[in-house]
This record gives C-alpha cells, structure tokens and sequence, in this order.
C-alpha cells in the first residue's frame, strides 16, 4: 500500500527532525512544505494527490470546499486536540477522520511575560540601540505593585495571573463566564469588563477565538484604558480589534502593544502594524518550542499509525 503524507507549514523546515516518521512503516511518502502553500485552489492541486495531512494548528485552513477538492485524502491530524481552521463536519460527511494531538501549556505563557518583560523595560528597542552605539535611550517601568487585567482565566490565564502575583502585582481577571468563586480561590478579583480596562496597567488576552470573542477588545475598550497602558494578545488575533488598535497605536491611545498573533498569518511584509515603534511583534511562537514540536509531530506519528491500523486515537469529533 502507497499512502502519502503532507505536512503543512513546516516553516522552519524541523518537522522531519521531531519525529519518527519512518516508523509509520513502508510505502509511506512524507512530504513537508516550508511555504505557506496560499490560496485555496493552489493548496487544492498541491495536495490532491495526499492521503494524510499533518496540519499545523490554524495556519492553513482546511473548510469544506477545500476537503471536497481532495479525493484521495482520507486522515486529517492537526497539532493540538482542536482547530479553528478545520471543518471537521465537512471531513466526516466526506469519510475523512480528523485526529489530534497533545499540546504543552507552559509555552504560550512564558512568551506572554517574555513581551510583557520586553515591551515594560523596551529591551528589543534598547539592545537595537546598543548595537548603533547608544547608551540608555528609555526609561522602563517596572511592575511591582502595578495591576494586570487578564482576560480569561482558563488554564493559561491562570498560569499567567499565578506569576504575575510572584511579581508583586494587582491581579483582577474577567471574561464573560467567569465566576467569583474561581478568582477567590486563585486570589484574583474578578471585575467587570469595563473596569479591567480601566484599572489595569498590562491587559492580556487568553481567550479561546469564537463568535463571542472575535473582536471583544475593541476601540471602546482600548479608549478605556490607561495612555501608559500595554496590551499583550498571544491568543488570537481577531479577539483584538486590528483596526482599533492600530489607531489607538498610533495617537497613543495607549502606550504599546505586543503581539504574537494576528488576523492574517503570516503578517504581510507591508502590514501597518510592522511600522509602528510601539508594537512589539513576534510570529505566532508562543507554542513553538522544541519540547512542544517533539510531542506534537510525535503523536501526529502515532496517530497516522493507529489510522492505518484501523483503529484511529485521539478522534476529533
């Protein structure tokens, strides 16, 4: 049996090198791509021909009218137990079974405070500044005693609240299902969602993207919110408002911005957002660890194997 395997947006060119690919057994072809593979009918003719695609969790999307172009493919596996960018409907009208895998949480979290350390203390401007030979051109702040609102309190969010307690800081929390007794018990205040904006000094966003998110920090909010303010999204990008908050950039609405997501990944090259010197950008690494790909490519081998095994793990339903 021949079975060939794509893998989607491999852009660092690692995939091959985090797992035991050949083990999935003989007969199988597996084909990475580094570029992102852009629009639909390019990614239809690319990969009509692939029975298994490994997809890296919501860069390429896979929507119905994409599934229904590729008649060969029967296994679907993306990194992370859900995705966004998947019609899994779609998939299993079509016969096409969609897999998960495992993910790590303590990435995302320690990139939310690297940008929030970086963009407080302005350590990319000043390590730029240095190698033009200057000395001290800002002046940080510090974040003993300052507030960090965070916006949704699951398993990241707690971990970040959790750490910005050890640094001192005022931690309130909100979201819209949020519950007095999860903050009590994690010693956060829960408050309203005007009042985070008000009061916090950092506001970080750890949501899951849906309908009711999409958007949810906007130009009222962003307008609430302190000019010395800063505001970290290393959920998703459309939870924040694109146009909002670049105009709230630009006229110092609010102090600056670091972000590791965007509405449009990757960021164009002439995105507005690339020449703003108060947005603080990082391409989408808050789960890209070597740690993090070593388990996902991992048990996206396992999964491929139990498929042609005839009996699939890790089902998406």
């Amino acid at each position: 049996m021949s079975i060939r395997v794509a893998i989607l947006d491999d852009y660092q060119s690692v995939a091959l090198s985090m797992a035991d690919w050949p083990s999935i057994g003989a007969g199988v072809a597996v084909h990475p791509f580094h570029e992102r593979l852009g629009r639909e009918d390019d990614i239809a003719e690319r990969l009509r021909n692939f029975d298994v695609i490994v997809a890296m969790r919501e860069r390429t999307p896979l929507p119905a009218t994409l599934i229904g172009r590729l008649p060969l493919l029967k296994l679907i596996v993306t990194t992370g137990r859900r995705n966004a960018a998947i019609d899994v409907n779609a998939a299993a009208t079509r016969g096409v079974v969609v897999c998960g895998t495992s993910t790590l949480s303590q990435p995302p979290v320690e990139l939310t405070w690297g940008l929030i350390l970086s963009l407080a203390r302005s350590i990319p401007r000043e390590s730029a500044a240095m190698r033009a030979g200057a000395w001290q051109s800002t002046m940080g702040i510090g974040l003993h005693g300052k507030t960090l609102g965070v916006i949704g309190l699951g398993r990241l969010g707690t971990d970040v609240a959790r750490i910005g307690k050890a640094f001192g800081m005022q931690v309130i929390a909100w979201s819209q299902n949020l519950t007095r007794d999860r903050t009590d018990a994690l010693g956060v205040e829960l408050v309203a969602k005007d009042a985070l904006f008000q009061r916090a000094d950092i506001v970080t966003v750890h949501l899951v993207l849906g309908d009711r998110t999409r958007g949810i920090v906007g130009e009222r909010g962003l307008e609430m919110m302190k000019p010395t303010a800063l505001l970290i999204n290393t959920a998703r990008g459309p939870i924040v408002d694109e146009h909002a908050l670049i105009h709230a950039l630009r006229h110092s609405v609010i102090a600056g911005a670091a972000l590791d997501v965007f509405d449009e990944e990757p960021l164009p090259v002439d995105h507005p957002l690339r020449r703003l010197e108060n947005a603080l950008l990082t391409p989408h690494l808050g789960y890209v660890t070597t740690e993090n790909y070593r388990l996902a490519y991992g048990e996206a081998v396992e999964d491929i194997r139990a498929f042609l095994g005839g009996a699939p793990v890790r089902v998406i339903a």
